[in-house]
């Protein structure tokens, strides 16, 4: 995993009968459309948890949209229908987490305003939230539930800021009792027989551990090393079995991606379970266990298959659009399934199957029924050879009409992490800027997940170096397209890439022709030293790939934009969340004032209401307008309108977390 912000295809064939003469297809003329088309579309996430994603009658499936305008948990009936609102906060994104065991309450997970200190809500029968985890300082995580139903666990840092505990709740009272107090690993899994505790361990940024831990005996026990080498091996957990017999692991010891093995609990033997010539992404199960689900990461596409483990072979499915298909949720009887299908000009709808046949239904559609889906932009996987030869990964955007004739400018993208990776699939604001006339380069440069541990490491230590070449041959790929104008190149991102950026504009000055920095890191060694406490189990892996900022700080120093700006000549946009808790304000506050000082363009938007990411879908849509805006007025020359880059104003009410009004 990686730490600052770790932020699929969808081609519908028309097949025209054969006919005695052949017509010319008729193509329909550009249409283009403002931000809020685009996030008029509604986004939604399946529960976290599984199997209780249905209610009790399998009538209706728990869902989270923000079809509101924020995101809000939601009842989709699933012979039809529109979704009935469960919560109706209008300032804090509520995400839906599971329905009881027995009964349709339900659980829900909300944040104060992006602060990420998320706190446990139940929404009881009359419609009231109860807060189970109250505090101002902590965060919560929902694990899972008992085998029975009769409890659930949840890991909260109340106790210690740095280290999450584990507490078993009862369903029906909400008494809660200590059953893992944590000395420095992270509860991943529980069995559902309640026994055991999987944890992992970050030793380094390649080197890994599992342990286990067995919850019948005292809280403050020492877990046990499942996973013993001498070899710089990466392990990770997937989950347990539903008999609770076996643990599925991930490990990279065999080659250079991830597969799943199987942990006996009883004899402790391993055994293969599932590999590919790509990371192996989850996998998971039926409450049974007659199906199972497996994922895998392929060139940055997810690949899904349901195995029907009773038959031994895979679940047809049928009425199902070309796309990626996620978040597979099942019945509590293992009669039907839900699923979302996503694509590149089609954003996550939910489809319901039945398992017995194999036939979809699709329940949503998810795109604004403004926007012509034929007007959006089917992406490219393409690699480019970097400064020494390296082929680095992408996802291009070409937009409509680009040509040799009428070439566009464009924008190199860089996501977050530093070791996220850029994925196919649809996104507003992307779609926006193809819509609006900009090629798009989304660049996995080396350090990206996805492409194997060799690449993956391939940037510890040397960030702001060697893969900001590889971003900068990025935007000599594009020059090479004779559809791109070449003197008509910006670079963007968040978080990371948005340090990607800032350290573009310093470092390589001349490179590109305007910046956009979505709460991108400025000083390392600051954001190093005040990463969240919640992360100290992961710390050491961190400082390992970045360096200690005790022991580092001069390559910090050298590679952080904000010692540099004196070097930033070209326009820069700042756009930054004030609660974000991981790149904090002052990183872009002290970056825009530099700049400034070079009598350089600088705009700068803060959403007070925001964090590391943005979930207000009014926000977003600021965003979106704002980065055509600057995009407009530096690659086009095109005036912008007054007060185009002004921030929201500060709300009245307090960012602490509170309930979400019923």
């Amino acid at each position: 995993m990686r730490y600052i912000l770790v932020t699929a295809a969808f081609a519908t064939t028309l097949l025209a009968a054969c006919q005695p003469a052949v017509e010319e297809a008729k193509v329909a003329p550009h249409q283009s459309y403002d931000a809020k088309a685009f996030f008029d579309t509604t986004a939604v996430s399946m529960p976290y948890a599984t199997p209780y994603a249905f209610s009790l009658d399998g009538a209706n499936l728990l869902v989270a949209t923000d079809k509101s305008g924020v995101f809000n948990a939601n009842a989709l009936p699933v012979t039809g229908g529109e979704p009935t609102p469960l919560t109706q906060s209008t300032t804090n994104a509520t995400f839906a987490i599971s329905y009881f065991p027995t009964d349709d309450r339900i659980l829900v997970a909300s944040d104060g305003g992006g602060n990420e200190l998320s706190h446990l809500y139940v929404r009881e029968a009359d419609a009231t939230l109860k807060d189970i985890t109250p505090g101002d300082k902590h965060t919560a995580d929902f694990l899972g539930w008992s085998g029975d139903g009769k409890s659930f666990w949840v890991a909260s840092n109340e106790r210690d800021p740095q280290m999450f505990d584990v507490y078993t709740y009862d369903t029906a009272t909400f008494a809660r009792k200590l059953v893992f107090q944590n000395s420095g690993f992270f509860p991943s899994a529980i069995s559902p027989d309640g026994k055991w505790l999987a944890l992992s361990k970050q030793n380094t940024s390649a080197d890994s551990d599992v342990y286990l831990a067995d919850l019948t005996k005292p809280a403050t026990q020492t877990p046990v090393l499942i996973t013993p080498n001498d070899a710089t091996i990466a392990y990770g957990v997937y989950e347990f079995t539903p008999d609770s017999k076996s643990l599925i692991y991930a490990t990279d010891e065999f080659g250079e991606f991830m597969q799943a093995w199987t942990h006996d609990l009883a004899t402790g033997q391993k055994a293969e379970l599932l590999k590919a010539d790509w990371d192996v992404m989850f996998v998971t199960y039926s409450p049974s266990g007659k199906y199972r689900v497996d994922a895998i990461n392929a060139d940055a596409s997810t690949k899904i298959t349901i195995l029907d483990q009773t038959a031994g072979k895979p679940l047809a499915l049928t009425g199902v659009p070309d796309g990626d298909i996620n978040s597979v949720r099942f019945n509590r009887s293992e009669t039907h399934i839900a699923f979302t299908v996503s694509s590149d000009t089609s954003p996550a709808d939910v489809f319901v199957a039945d398992l017995s046949t194999g036939a979809a239904t699709r329940m949503t559609t998810n795109l604004n029924p403004a926007i012509d889906e034929q007007m959006l932009v089917q992406t490219e996987v393409v690699r480019y050879k970097s400064f020494d030869g390296l082929d680095i990964p992408a996802i291009l955007f070409k937009p409509k009409g680009a040509s040799a004739e009428t070439p566009v400018p464009a924008v190199v993208d860089v996501h977050g992490g530093p070791g996220g990776q850029n994925r196919k699939g649809y996104t507003a604001m992307y779609q926006h800027l193809a819509n609006q006339g900009y090629a798009v380069l989304r660049v996995n440069n080396r350090g990206s997940s996805g492409y194997g541990k060799t690449f993956f490491h391939m940037d510890d230590k040397k960030h702001g170096e060697v893969d900001l070449d590889d971003v900068v041959h990025g935007k000599k790929y594009l020059q090479s397209l004779d559809w791109v104008q070449k003197d008509k190149i910006a670079i963007m991102g968040g978080s990371y890439g948005g340090y990607m950026v800032a350290a573009a504009l310093a470092f390589r000055p001349e490179e590109f022709n305007a910046g956009i920095d979505i709460f991108g890191v400025t000083n390392w060694t600051r954001t190093l030293q005040q990463i969240p406490a919640w992360w100290g189990a992961q710390k050491t892996a961190l400082y390992d790939e970045m360096g200690d900022p005790a022991t580092d700080a001069e390559r910090h120093t050298r590679i952080s934009p904000l010692f540099h700006a004196d070097k930033i000549t070209k326009p820069l946009l700042v756009i930054q969340g004030k609660n974000d808790p991981r790149v904090l304000q002052v990183e872009s506050d002290e970056l825009v004032a530099a700049v400034k000082k070079n009598n350089v363009p600088v705009e700068y938007i803060i959403f007070p209401d925001e964090g590391h990411g943005f979930l207000r879908k009014e926000n977003r849509i600021t965003a979106s307008n704002a980065y055509v805006t600057f995009l407009n007025q530096y690659l086009k020359g095109v005036t912008p309108p007054a007060g185009a880059y002004a921030s929201p104003a500060d709300p009245a009410a307090p960012v602490a977390p509170a309930a979400p009004a019923p």
